[in-house]
Parts: structure tokens; sequence; C-alpha cells
């Protein structure tokens, strides 16, 4: 088939879940004799080539701001793509869902990945909140498909709009990487650190844990792995912290990322929006011992592989627990490794996608 994703920042990943999410599913569709275009931002992608792994690569203008960077670049993308007589499109993010009125309207069959309540987030104003819950509604009429990737999110859409969805989660490896490069250059140790991984946006909740980590005993870092491009004075904020444990690194990706989580002690997983986090389900693959902000979407991922808190009281109780019960945490890391291998594998991911790609369009 040949297929088309869309509404991404682009591959290969150097910035969040959905980029890490069209990589993987992209380069394992070409693998299995399909012909894959992925769609990027000019001011996102740090790639020269025409292609990557296989994958075709369009690299479109987009205008970098909080509002427009998303929409104005799957707006070029969707009129870049038609003329190609794609056999399907995948299009991400909700934002994104009056655009697929294009594809649809010049029968190409369009599924829309629509992540979580994106709305919630506090980042957005009235208007980006009301722009989304407008979405949302759009998401429902426009694309031939809704894609959810948690439980949770699939029934959100079933019971508000009465709008049935395919519900196909998020991948992770499942295997340690016992390289050290990065923790070499960061001059720590492994399983001799704690480690949190997201944007730094307010929801989700860095200064939670390095308001939790203070009362912790112990000389650990604490290793704080992300940035955001539209959080600056949030980052800022975050960094007024006196505790000398607490180490940003900044944006780290690939193959020192996956380091990151296969050594690292604890994995502090504090996202409060959002379906199926591709960091949460990365830490498991990675057999890590996780502790998680108690939401729905966490404890449907979680299951019963880890430890979940309310606030942050509760979290600087439970790293203090696990630092402090190594059978615990051996019991929790074996827990969490088999609950990847059994249910996020991207090799299954794929399959599911592929399967989905064959029903819209069993002409194919």
């Amino acid at each position: 088939m040949k297929l088309a994703i869309l509404g991404t920042r682009g591959i290969p990943a150097n910035y969040g879940g959905f980029e890490t999410f069209a990589e993987e599913l992209s380069v394992r569709l070409v693998e299995r004799g399909h012909s894959v275009t992925v769609y990027c931002r000019s001011n996102n992608v740090q790639f020269s080539g025409p292609s990557y792994k296989g994958v075709d690569l369009v690299i479109l203008p987009t205008i970098g701001t909080k509002y427009f960077d998303t929409v104005f670049h799957t707006f070029l993308s969707v009129f870049h793509a038609i003329p190609r007589d794609f056999d399907a499109m995948l299009i991400c993010n909700a934002a994104n869902a009056i655009f697929a009125a294009v594809p649809r309207a010049c029968f190409t069959p369009v599924a829309l990945n629509v992540d979580g309540l994106e709305r919630k987030r506090k980042k957005w104003g009235i208007v980006g909140r009301t722009y989304y819950r407008i979405s949302e509604y759009l998401s429902t009429i426009i694309p031939h498909v809704i894609v959810t990737d948690a439980t949770v999110i699939q029934e959100y859409y079933l019971k508000h709009y009465q709008a049935p969805s395919v519900m196909i989660t998020y991948g992770t490896p499942c295997e340690r990487l016992l390289t050290t490069e990065v923790l070499d250059k960061l001059k720590v140790k492994s399983r001799g650190y704690v480690l949190y991984v997201s944007r730094l946006e307010p929801e989700n909740n860095a200064h939670v844990v390095i308001e939790a980590f203070a009362s912790v005993r112990s000389q650990m870092p604490l290793l704080i792995v992300g940035d955001a491009p539209y959080a600056r004075d949030y980052i800022a904020q975050l960094k007024t912290t006196k505790d000398p444990r607490v180490r940003f690194t900044g944006g780290i990706y690939g193959s020192g990322y996956r380091e990151l989580q296969s050594h690292a002690a604890i994995y502090i997983h504090a996202t409060e929006v959002g379906g199926t986090h591709p960091a949460l389900i990365e830490a498991m693959g990675a057999g890590n011992c996780v502790l998680a902000y108690d939401t729905p979407e966490n404890r449907e991922v979680l299951g019963d592989c880890g430890l979940v808190y309310k606030d942050a009281a509760d979290l600087s109780r439970l790293i203090q627990l696990v630092l402090e019960e190594p059978e615990l945490v051996t019991k929790l890391r074996e827990r969490a490794q088999a609950r990847a291998r059994a249910q996020y594998s991207w090799d299954a991911v794929t399959s599911q996608y592929e399967k989905l790609f064959r029903d819209m369009n069993p002409s194919s």
C-alpha cells in the first residue's frame, strides 16, 4: 500500500511521542513492503536526506508558534498529499480534524489519531481550549476512522459523542540497552539516579516531582529530561530550585534516551493529560521501577506493575520506600517489562495499523 502520515513534527524523532510513533510505525511498514511518506516540519527536522530508513520524507514550511505550528503545517501537507494518490492517510492530533475533510472529499481513506484530551493542557488559553473542543467534535464526523490509544479515551468519545473508535495503543521496545554512553557524559551511574522525562509544561508536573524530591533522603540525582518550545517561563521557574541534586539535561532522544530509561533506579511519570503516554510504557519496556501520577489513563497502562501517587507528599513517601526496598523494586521491574512485552510491542502495534489501512482500502 501507498501510505502517508501527517500531523507530526517529522522523523527521525527528536521531540515527543507522536514523532517516535511516526518513526517506529513508518519504518516497520516499509520493512513489510509498503511505501510510506512522512510529512515533516521545516523548523524541526534535523535530517537532510530525502528518505530515512526507506521512509520518504516531505519537508514543508510552518509557522513556528504555539497556536499555528501544527495546524498550518497540516494544512499544507494535506494539499501536497492529495495529488500523490495515497491509498490511505493517517493524520495525528485531534487539532487537525478539520483537515481530514480534504482527503475525504477527494475519496482518499483517512484515519485520525486523536491522542488524549489536549484541551485540558494548561498551556492553552480560552481560544486554544475552544478550538480543541470543536476539533473533538469534528474528529467524530470528518475522518473515516477515529483511532484512540487508550480505553479511557475510547470510552470518552463513545460517551460524549456516541462515536466508536479503533483502539490501538502506543508501542515500545521491550529490552534494556546495556551501553552507558549518555550516562558517562552526564556523570551518573547505572541505577544511581531518579529519572523524570516529559515536555516541560505545567500539566506534566515537573514542579511536583521537584517538590517531592526535596524531602527524599538520598544523594541520588534527579534527572529532569525534556524541554518545551512554548513554556520558557515555566522552565525558568523550575530552574530556580536550590536542590543541587536536581539536574536539567534538556531533550535527549534515540539511544541516549533509551540508555537513561534502561539504567534508572526509579522512573517518575507525572503527566496528568493524555491517553497512552509514550514515556510511561517505554519505562516499562526498559524494565523500570515506575511511580506514576494517579490518573485513569496511567492506571490503565501500568496495571499492578508500579506504584501510583496523588500529590507531592505521596510521591515523596513512595520514592523513599522504593529506595529502601530493593526486593520490591526488582519485583516491579520484572512485572513492568513483562506487561510491556505482552501488550505494547511495536510489532503488534504495526500489525494493527496495517489491518486498519487494509480495512479502510480493501482494494489495495
